[in-house]
């Protein structure tokens, strides 16, 4: 495909997008009908997909329209291309501008237009970060990293960037976390690495695993992960210290990978149904990686932003709730219930602790962290209780 035919793809894509459809469904669509595609096409194609979705109110006021075209359009502007070099109508090159589009198009002004926010969530964005909430907001609009953990059960960081050279994968370490290495070349290659292969490494957020390395576990402590998802966080801790490890979701299905990648890690988790968790109980630790906004991430799932509402927020905020409710009653006495999100806002942090140390007089706070959006990691939140 020439760049032309990969910008009028986006296009395409972009516009069932903006008509309701989730960004990985609207790209798997689109390869499905483009078997011509190959894989460079396909990951290009995506690329200006998600980068127009991290961008798309400033793109829409470059482009003059909130369209496939127009936020296409926009970022070409945004770029310093000019639009009538790309959009000639040429073999499968988007078509010729219109006298509109030509003459569309101007700076982004408001405050919601110029961060890429939607305007009711300008606020909650202030009220969190105060001084630095313009500098998350435009960290958000850029692609995230890619952040390799190190399992040091297997071999030391030096180990894995001296193979990761031989590998010809660029890495460099980070300042958030001290396994955590940040990957500047050759990035698609660590899936297909052997490293990758026998559990030596895992593609992990670096303000995840610095979260994880906060938590103090003593040796054969019992260290539940109640929102496990695929199991990336215990496998974390398990890289550290030397436990009993249990996995549970109210999804099932969201664990199945994660046999196969404790069995790479050198790692025994044992999978637990919620019929399974009282008689398996109580833990020394609970994990509670709760379901959220993800307004940390939202560089990796950039139409999550445009997705969410406040009806959808206060909703995600009292499951929470329910789950702290839920996990406080299989902690053992003396134990921790950790809660983290990967959210930036107010309402899913410190709120949320602050309400269930009011309605749990017996728990104390001993620790809390807040990770800002950043070029070694995503916005991240961790508080830790214990029954004082």
């Amino acid at each position: 495909m020439t760049p032309e035919a990969r910008i009028q793809a986006a296009i395409e894509v972009l516009d069932g997008v903006l008509a309701g459809d989730a960004a990985e469904k609207a790209l798997t669509s689109w390869g499905r009908r483009s078997r011509f595609a190959g894989s460079k096409d396909r990951a290009a194609v995506r690329d200006h997909v998600f980068q127009a979705l991290r961008c798309r109110r400033s793109y829409a006021c470059l482009g003059g329209a909130e369209t496939g075209r127009g936020l296409m359009l926009g970022a070409l502007r945004a770029g310093g291309v000019a639009p009538e070099t790309v959009f000639t109508g040429q073999g499968h090159a988007p078509e010729v501008l219109s006298q509109h589009e030509a003459a569309a198009g101007a700076a982004p002004v408001t405050v919601g237009d110029r961060l890429d926010l939607p305007d009711w969530m300008v606020p909650l964005f202030e009220a969190a970060l105060g001084d630095g909430a313009e500098a998350a907001a435009v960290m958000l609009r850029e692609r995230a990293p890619v952040c390799l953990r190190v399992n040091i059960r297997m071999n030391s960081v030096s180990e894995v960037i001296e193979y990761m050279m031989e590998s010809g994968i660029s890495v460099r370490r980070t300042e958030v976390a001290e396994e955590a290495l940040i990957v500047t070349e050759g990035a698609r290659k660590v899936a297909q690495s052997e490293l990758y292969a026998r559990g030596g490494i895992e593609l992990q957020d670096g303000a995840s695993q610095a979260a994880m390395a906060a938590l103090e576990i003593t040796p054969g402590a019992r260290v539940l992960d109640y929102c496990a998802g695929g199991g990336g966080k215990v496998l974390a801790l398990a890289a550290r210290h030397d436990a009993m490890w249990f996995a549970h979701d109210a999804d099932p299905r969201r664990m199945a990978d994660l046999p196969a990648r404790g069995a790479r890690a050198g790692v025994e988790v044992t999978q637990l149904e919620v019929g399974d968790l009282a008689a398996a109980g109580p833990f020394d630790l609970v994990l509670c990686d709760v379901p959220c906004s993800g307004s940390g991430t939202w560089r990796r799932a950039p139409d999550a932003k445009w997705r969410l509402t406040p009806e959808r927020l206060d909703a995600l905020c009292a499951i929470q709730r329910e789950i702290l409710e839920s996990a406080a009653a299989l902690v053992a006495p003396g134990g921790q219930l950790v809660l983290t999100t990967c959210s930036v806002f107010r309402c899913e942090n410190e709120d949320q602790s602050a309400a269930f140390l009011q309605s749990y007089p017996a728990w104390g706070e001993t620790l809390r962290r807040r990770w800002p959006v950043s070029a070694e990691g995503d916005g991240f939140f961790l508080s830790v209780f214990k029954r004082i």
